[in-house]
Protein backbone atom coordinates (compact mmCIF):
# COMPACT_ATOMS: atom_id res chain seq x y z
CA UNK A 1 0.00 0.00 0.00
CA UNK A 2 1.27 3.47 -0.89
CA UNK A 3 1.34 5.86 2.06
CA UNK A 4 1.04 9.59 1.49
CA UNK A 5 1.40 12.25 4.13
CA UNK A 6 -1.94 13.99 4.54
CA UNK A 7 -1.69 17.55 5.88
CA UNK A 8 -3.78 17.99 8.98
CA UNK A 9 -3.68 14.37 10.11
CA UNK A 10 -1.92 13.55 13.38
CA UNK A 11 -0.20 16.94 13.39
CA UNK A 12 -0.15 17.01 17.19
CA UNK A 13 2.08 13.93 17.26
CA UNK A 14 4.01 14.53 14.03
CA UNK A 15 7.75 14.76 14.66
CA UNK A 16 9.25 17.73 12.82
CA UNK A 17 12.75 18.89 12.12
CA UNK A 18 12.60 22.30 13.75
CA UNK A 19 14.97 24.53 11.84
CA UNK A 20 16.20 27.80 13.43
CA UNK A 21 14.03 30.84 12.69
CA UNK A 22 15.42 34.26 11.78
CA UNK A 23 13.37 37.46 12.04
CA UNK A 24 14.96 39.29 9.12
CA UNK A 25 13.68 42.76 9.99
CA UNK A 26 15.13 42.45 13.48
CA UNK A 27 18.31 40.82 12.16
CA UNK A 28 19.10 43.71 9.84
CA UNK A 29 18.84 46.09 12.81
CA UNK A 30 21.21 43.99 14.93
CA UNK A 31 23.48 42.20 12.43
CA UNK A 32 26.18 41.24 14.92
CA UNK A 33 23.93 39.01 17.01
CA UNK A 34 21.96 37.83 13.99
CA UNK A 35 25.13 36.91 12.13
CA UNK A 36 26.11 34.53 14.90
CA UNK A 37 22.67 32.93 14.74
CA UNK A 38 22.87 32.50 10.97
CA UNK A 39 26.32 30.91 11.17
CA UNK A 40 25.15 28.58 13.94
CA UNK A 41 22.23 27.41 11.83
CA UNK A 42 24.21 26.95 8.63
CA UNK A 43 27.02 24.99 10.23
CA UNK A 44 24.72 22.71 12.24
CA UNK A 45 21.70 21.93 10.03
CA UNK A 46 22.21 23.93 6.83
CA UNK A 47 18.62 25.20 6.93
CA UNK A 48 17.09 28.44 8.19
CA UNK A 49 13.52 29.68 8.39
CA UNK A 50 13.13 33.38 7.55
CA UNK A 51 10.16 35.40 8.81
CA UNK A 52 9.11 39.07 9.06
CA UNK A 53 10.78 39.90 5.76
CA UNK A 54 10.62 43.61 4.82
CA UNK A 55 8.89 44.45 1.53
CA UNK A 56 8.06 40.82 0.79
CA UNK A 57 4.63 39.34 0.15
CA UNK A 58 4.55 35.58 -0.30
CA UNK A 59 1.00 35.88 -1.62
CA UNK A 60 2.39 37.33 -4.85
CA UNK A 61 4.39 34.15 -5.40
CA UNK A 62 1.30 32.06 -4.76
CA UNK A 63 -0.61 34.11 -7.32
CA UNK A 64 2.15 33.57 -9.88
CA UNK A 65 1.86 29.80 -9.39
CA UNK A 66 -1.91 29.80 -9.62
CA UNK A 67 -1.90 31.98 -12.73
CA UNK A 68 0.83 30.18 -14.65
CA UNK A 69 -0.14 26.58 -13.96
CA UNK A 70 -3.75 27.30 -14.91
CA UNK A 71 -2.65 28.31 -18.42
CA UNK A 72 -3.75 26.04 -21.29
CA UNK A 73 -1.40 23.40 -22.63
CA UNK A 74 -0.89 25.35 -25.85
CA UNK A 75 0.63 28.24 -23.89
CA UNK A 76 2.87 25.96 -21.83
CA UNK A 77 3.98 24.09 -24.94
CA UNK A 78 5.03 27.34 -26.61
CA UNK A 79 7.31 28.04 -23.63
CA UNK A 80 8.84 24.56 -23.39
CA UNK A 81 12.56 24.09 -23.54
CA UNK A 82 13.76 22.71 -26.86
CA UNK A 83 14.43 19.35 -25.21
CA UNK A 84 10.66 18.93 -24.85
CA UNK A 85 9.43 20.86 -27.91
CA UNK A 86 11.78 20.81 -30.90
CA UNK A 87 9.95 23.77 -32.45
CA UNK A 88 11.17 26.10 -29.70
CA UNK A 89 14.56 27.82 -29.50
CA UNK A 90 14.99 28.25 -25.74
CA UNK A 91 17.20 25.53 -24.27
CA UNK A 92 17.71 26.50 -20.60
CA UNK A 93 14.96 28.84 -19.41
CA UNK A 94 11.22 28.40 -19.81
CA UNK A 95 8.78 25.59 -19.09
CA UNK A 96 9.38 21.90 -18.43
CA UNK A 97 6.57 19.33 -18.19
CA UNK A 98 6.00 16.38 -15.89
CA UNK A 99 8.18 13.55 -17.19
CA UNK A 100 6.82 10.04 -17.55
CA UNK A 101 8.42 7.27 -15.48
CA UNK A 102 10.57 9.73 -13.56
CA UNK A 103 10.80 9.92 -9.79
CA UNK A 104 10.84 13.70 -10.17
CA UNK A 105 7.14 14.42 -10.61
CA UNK A 106 6.80 18.13 -11.21
CA UNK A 107 6.29 20.78 -13.86
CA UNK A 108 8.01 24.12 -13.70
CA UNK A 109 8.62 27.51 -15.22
CA UNK A 110 11.83 29.43 -14.69
CA UNK A 111 13.35 32.78 -15.49
CA UNK A 112 16.54 34.71 -14.86
CA UNK A 113 17.70 38.31 -14.97
CA UNK A 114 18.22 39.20 -18.63
CA UNK A 115 21.49 40.70 -19.81
CA UNK A 116 22.03 42.87 -22.88
CA UNK A 117 21.81 41.10 -26.24
CA UNK A 118 25.23 42.47 -27.23
CA UNK A 119 26.93 41.03 -24.15
CA UNK A 120 29.89 38.81 -25.16
CA UNK A 121 28.48 35.83 -23.24
CA UNK A 122 25.17 36.10 -25.09
CA UNK A 123 26.91 36.47 -28.44
CA UNK A 124 28.95 33.30 -27.91
CA UNK A 125 25.79 31.35 -27.10
CA UNK A 126 26.22 30.93 -23.35
CA UNK A 127 22.76 29.64 -22.44
CA UNK A 128 23.26 30.47 -18.76
CA UNK A 129 22.36 33.96 -20.01
CA UNK A 130 19.52 32.89 -22.26
CA UNK A 131 16.78 35.50 -22.42
CA UNK A 132 13.69 34.68 -20.35
CA UNK A 133 10.53 33.95 -22.32
CA UNK A 134 7.04 34.87 -21.22
CA UNK A 135 3.45 33.73 -21.72
CA UNK A 136 0.92 36.16 -23.21
CA UNK A 137 -1.17 38.10 -20.70
CA UNK A 138 -4.77 39.23 -20.99
CA UNK A 139 -4.70 41.85 -18.23
CA UNK A 140 -6.15 39.72 -15.43
CA UNK A 141 -2.78 39.45 -13.67
CA UNK A 142 0.57 41.20 -14.23
CA UNK A 143 2.55 37.97 -14.34
CA UNK A 144 5.78 39.18 -15.95
CA UNK A 145 5.98 42.31 -13.83
CA UNK A 146 5.34 40.36 -10.63
CA UNK A 147 7.93 37.71 -11.51
CA UNK A 148 10.62 40.28 -12.32
CA UNK A 149 9.92 42.25 -9.14
CA UNK A 150 9.94 39.04 -7.07
CA UNK A 151 13.25 37.92 -8.59
CA UNK A 152 14.80 41.25 -7.64
CA UNK A 153 13.48 41.12 -4.09
CA UNK A 154 14.55 37.50 -3.54
CA UNK A 155 18.03 38.33 -4.80
CA UNK A 156 18.28 41.12 -2.23
CA UNK A 157 17.02 38.85 0.56
CA UNK A 158 19.66 36.30 -0.38
CA UNK A 159 22.35 38.99 -0.29
CA UNK A 160 21.10 40.11 3.13
CA UNK A 161 21.56 36.55 4.41
CA UNK A 162 25.07 36.45 2.94
CA UNK A 163 25.92 39.73 4.66
CA UNK A 164 24.78 38.32 7.99
CA UNK A 165 26.75 35.12 7.40
CA UNK A 166 29.86 37.16 6.53
CA UNK A 167 29.54 39.17 9.74
CA UNK A 168 28.96 36.00 11.75
CA UNK A 169 32.14 34.50 10.30
CA UNK A 170 34.10 37.58 11.37
CA UNK A 171 34.54 39.08 7.90
CA UNK A 172 33.39 42.31 6.31
CA UNK A 173 29.71 42.32 5.42
CA UNK A 174 30.50 42.16 1.70
CA UNK A 175 32.87 39.17 1.76
CA UNK A 176 30.83 37.25 -0.83
CA UNK A 177 29.40 40.21 -2.74
CA UNK A 178 31.79 40.23 -5.69
CA UNK A 179 30.66 36.75 -6.79
CA UNK A 180 27.21 38.08 -7.65
CA UNK A 181 28.02 41.42 -9.26
CA UNK A 182 26.91 42.27 -12.80
CA UNK A 183 25.56 39.01 -14.23
CA UNK A 184 24.57 36.37 -11.67
CA UNK A 185 23.27 33.11 -13.15
CA UNK A 186 20.52 32.80 -10.52
CA UNK A 187 17.35 30.90 -11.40
CA UNK A 188 13.83 31.75 -10.22
CA UNK A 189 11.42 28.83 -10.59
CA UNK A 190 7.71 28.11 -10.12
CA UNK A 191 6.90 24.48 -9.31
CA UNK A 192 3.76 22.36 -9.35
CA UNK A 193 3.84 18.82 -7.97
CA UNK A 194 0.76 16.90 -9.10
CA UNK A 195 0.00 13.86 -6.92
CA UNK A 196 0.83 10.45 -8.32
CA UNK A 197 -2.05 8.76 -10.09
CA UNK A 198 -2.24 4.98 -10.08
CA UNK A 199 1.03 3.18 -9.44
CA UNK A 200 4.19 5.33 -9.29
CA UNK A 201 7.35 3.97 -10.93
CA UNK A 202 9.63 1.89 -8.76
CA UNK A 203 12.23 4.66 -8.54
CA UNK A 204 9.70 6.90 -6.76
CA UNK A 205 9.02 4.40 -3.96
CA UNK A 206 11.04 4.81 -0.78
CA UNK A 207 11.03 3.40 2.73
CA UNK A 208 7.74 2.72 4.55
CA UNK A 209 5.95 2.65 1.16
CA UNK A 210 6.16 6.42 0.86
CA UNK A 211 6.47 8.11 -2.52
CA UNK A 212 8.71 10.99 -3.61
CA UNK A 213 8.01 13.73 -6.11
CA UNK A 214 11.63 14.92 -5.86
CA UNK A 215 14.32 12.37 -4.95
CA UNK A 216 17.11 12.90 -2.43
CA UNK A 217 19.53 15.65 -3.44
CA UNK A 218 21.55 18.65 -2.37
CA UNK A 219 21.32 21.94 -4.24
CA UNK A 220 24.36 22.78 -6.36
CA UNK A 221 23.92 26.55 -6.12
CA UNK A 222 25.20 28.94 -3.45
CA UNK A 223 21.98 29.07 -1.46
CA UNK A 224 18.28 28.48 -2.04
CA UNK A 225 15.33 30.53 -0.84
CA UNK A 226 12.09 28.53 -0.93
CA UNK A 227 8.47 29.56 -0.53
CA UNK A 228 6.61 26.47 0.71
CA UNK A 229 3.27 28.23 1.33
CA UNK A 230 1.08 25.98 3.51
CA UNK A 231 2.28 22.74 1.97
CA UNK A 232 3.97 19.88 3.76
CA UNK A 233 6.17 17.40 1.92
CA UNK A 234 9.70 18.81 2.34
CA UNK A 235 11.91 16.45 4.35
CA UNK A 236 15.54 16.78 5.43
CA UNK A 237 18.10 14.23 6.53
CA UNK A 238 19.03 15.11 10.11
CA UNK A 239 22.59 14.89 11.46
CA UNK A 240 21.43 11.71 13.21
CA UNK A 241 20.56 10.14 9.86
CA UNK A 242 16.79 10.35 10.23
CA UNK A 243 14.35 11.77 7.68
CA UNK A 244 12.04 14.37 9.22
CA UNK A 245 9.55 16.85 7.74
CA UNK A 246 10.12 20.60 7.84
CA UNK A 247 7.20 22.70 9.02
CA UNK A 248 5.72 24.85 6.25
CA UNK A 249 6.76 28.49 6.61
CA UNK A 250 3.43 29.84 5.43
CA UNK A 251 4.27 33.55 5.29
CA UNK A 252 8.04 33.40 5.02
CA UNK A 253 10.87 31.51 3.35
CA UNK A 254 13.01 28.46 3.97
CA UNK A 255 16.70 28.92 3.19
CA UNK A 256 19.22 26.13 2.69
CA UNK A 257 22.93 25.94 1.96
CA UNK A 258 24.01 24.81 -1.52
CA UNK A 259 27.06 22.76 -2.44
CA UNK A 260 28.96 25.84 -3.58
CA UNK A 261 28.47 27.79 -0.35
CA UNK A 262 29.66 24.75 1.60
CA UNK A 263 32.66 24.39 -0.70
CA UNK A 264 33.75 28.01 -0.30
CA UNK A 265 33.82 27.77 3.49
CA UNK A 266 35.68 24.46 3.51
CA UNK A 267 32.62 22.43 4.46
CA UNK A 268 31.91 24.43 7.60
CA UNK A 269 28.38 25.11 6.35
CA UNK A 270 26.31 22.01 5.64
CA UNK A 271 24.61 21.32 2.31
CA UNK A 272 21.93 19.08 3.78
CA UNK A 273 20.27 16.33 1.78
CA UNK A 274 16.54 16.81 1.29
CA UNK A 275 13.61 15.42 -0.70
CA UNK A 276 9.94 16.08 -1.42
CA UNK A 277 7.16 13.57 -0.69
CA UNK A 278 3.89 13.09 -2.50
CA UNK A 279 1.24 14.53 -0.15
CA UNK A 280 -1.75 13.28 -2.10
CA UNK A 281 -2.84 16.72 -3.32
CA UNK A 282 -1.45 19.30 -5.72
CA UNK A 283 1.57 20.97 -4.14
CA UNK A 284 3.21 24.25 -5.15
CA UNK A 285 6.51 25.84 -4.19
CA UNK A 286 8.78 28.61 -5.45
CA UNK A 287 12.57 28.28 -5.15
CA UNK A 288 15.11 30.99 -5.90
CA UNK A 289 18.56 29.55 -6.54
CA UNK A 290 21.27 32.15 -5.88
CA UNK A 291 24.15 31.58 -8.29
CA UNK A 292 27.31 33.59 -9.04
CA UNK A 293 28.10 35.04 -12.44
CA UNK A 294 29.43 32.50 -14.94
CA UNK A 295 33.10 33.57 -14.74
CA UNK A 296 33.17 34.14 -10.97
CA UNK A 297 36.23 32.60 -9.32
CA UNK A 298 34.94 30.06 -6.80
CA UNK A 299 38.26 28.33 -6.13
CA UNK A 300 38.96 30.25 -2.93
CA UNK A 301 38.29 28.97 0.58
CA UNK A 302 37.26 32.20 2.26
CA UNK A 303 38.14 30.90 5.73
CA UNK A 304 41.83 30.50 4.82
CA UNK A 305 42.36 34.11 3.80
CA UNK A 306 44.41 35.79 1.03
CA UNK A 307 47.59 33.72 1.58
CA UNK A 308 45.72 30.64 0.39
CA UNK A 309 45.15 32.24 -3.01
CA UNK A 310 48.78 32.72 -4.07
CA UNK A 311 49.37 29.36 -5.78
CA UNK A 312 45.90 28.13 -6.64
CA UNK A 313 44.17 27.79 -9.99
CA UNK A 314 41.14 29.88 -10.92
CA UNK A 315 37.93 27.85 -10.86
CA UNK A 316 35.06 29.42 -12.79
CA UNK A 317 31.54 28.88 -11.55
CA UNK A 318 29.96 28.02 -14.91
CA UNK A 319 32.09 25.00 -15.87
CA UNK A 320 32.09 23.81 -12.25
CA UNK A 321 28.32 23.79 -11.83
CA UNK A 322 27.73 22.34 -15.30
CA UNK A 323 29.88 19.31 -14.52
CA UNK A 324 28.32 18.95 -11.09
CA UNK A 325 24.77 19.00 -12.43
CA UNK A 326 25.64 16.58 -15.22
CA UNK A 327 27.19 14.22 -12.66
CA UNK A 328 24.00 14.41 -10.61
CA UNK A 329 21.94 13.57 -13.67
CA UNK A 330 19.56 16.53 -13.39
CA UNK A 331 17.38 16.57 -16.49
CA UNK A 332 17.69 20.37 -16.82
CA UNK A 333 21.28 19.85 -17.99
CA UNK A 334 20.72 17.00 -20.44
CA UNK A 335 21.30 17.49 -24.16
CA UNK A 336 22.32 21.13 -23.83
CA UNK A 337 24.38 22.57 -26.70
CA UNK A 338 28.08 23.27 -26.30
CA UNK A 339 29.32 26.85 -26.37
Amino acid sequence: MIIRYKPGLDMATEEYFDIPILDLREALQNPGVAGQKVVGALESVGFLGIVNIPDFDVEKLRQCCQWFFSQPWEVKSSLMKKEFNSNNQNVYRGYFPVLENSASRKEGFEIAADVQSDDPEVIRGNWFYEKSIWPPENGDFKFKETMIDSYSRLHQIAMDILKLASIGLGFKYNAFEDLFKNKPCSTFRLLHYPPWDGNPPANALIEDNKVVTTPVHTDSCFLTLLATFQYHGLEVLTPEGKWLPVRPNTNGLVMNVGDLFSKMVGGRFVATQHRVLDIGIDRFSVPFFLEPRFDADIGVNILKGPSHELSRDVVQYGPWVLKRMEDKGFFEFKNLPKF
